[in-house]
């Protein structure tokens, strides 16, 4: 079976890597090469790093174009709207890090963690035109507890290609429900500031923005963005890991320490 990816950010990566241990894939349809980081210089996506090591050939044009046939193509954190002429042309599995039809969007594992739900998962469902409306192939739940975004994105990548191995090759689909639908916004900078008088909310916006996106405060005058803290016995928001604005990350003791 020739088996295509669409993939683009680290989740997309961790699938793809998965997938080729036990998969021949014949291509990577990655977004194209964009400026990242304080010097803005093109940097490839993760998925793109990945199928380089592996061997695997990419692809990278503006507007989304299957290089070549394939039986499937597994869609993950791809990132580009796939319109209904190149659906057309295969099997299209999407990889969804969320409780579908909970949290379809842009931003499912960071609004599942911010919203304090109990648990996510992860859905397998074909893609259709409507975003994370197809019909489902295979769903995992698993509890987010004290996991940040890193950590329930590293437990959606391992359950997301075990669920795929089912169902590549005789993927039976059930009807998505419509009932309990929500959408899963991007993150907005009003986002990422920290309401410090409510503790609870302050740790859900640390977790489910570390350690990709980085939710700030103002700490002792200073703009400090928290990579990660906890709640102490008397639930109050203790900083762990911080970052002052044009330094690296270091230990909130260590940045007390630089105030004196």
């Amino acid at each position: 079976m020739r088996i295509g990816v669409a993939a683009t950010a680290p989740l997309g990566a961790d699938v793809l890597e998965r997938l080729a241990a036990g998969h021949e894939i014949a291509f990577l349809l990655t977004r194209p090469d964009a400026p990242r980081g304080r010097g803005r210089k093109l940097a490839p996506p993760a998925a793109k790093e990945t199928a380089l090591r592996l061997g695997i050939p990419v692809h990278q044009p503006e507007k989304p174009e299957l290089p070549a046939e394939a039986e499937r193509v597994v869609v993950c954190a791809y990132g580009l709207y796939l319109p209904s002429r190149v659906l057309a042309q295969s099997l299209f599995l999407n990889v969804h890090p969320s409780l579908l039809p909970r949290w379809r969007g842009a931003a499912p594992v960071e609004r599942a963690i911010l919203a304090g739900d109990a648990e996510t998962g992860v859905t397998i469902h074909e893609t259709v035109a409507e975003l994370d409306a197809g019909p489902i192939a295979a769903q995992e739940a698993f509890p987010i507890g004290d996991l940040d975004a890193g950590g329930v994105f590293a437990r959606a990548g391992e359950i997301a290609a075990r669920l795929l191995n089912d169902v590549l090759e005789q993927p039976t689909f059930t009807p998505q429900p419509e009932e309990g639908a929500t959408y899963a916004e991007k993150i907005a900078p009003a986002d990422r500031e920290l309401l410090l008088d409510d503790p609870v909310d302050a740790l859900r916006r640390v977790r489910a923005l570390s350690p990709h996106i980085g939710a700030w405060a103002e700490l002792h005058g200073r703009r400090v963005t928290v990579w990660s803290a906890h709640l102490d016995e008397k639930g109050a928001f203790v900083p762990e890991v911080v970052q002052p604005e044009g330094r690296n990350r270091m230990t909130y003791d260590a940045f007390l320490r630089g105030l004196k």
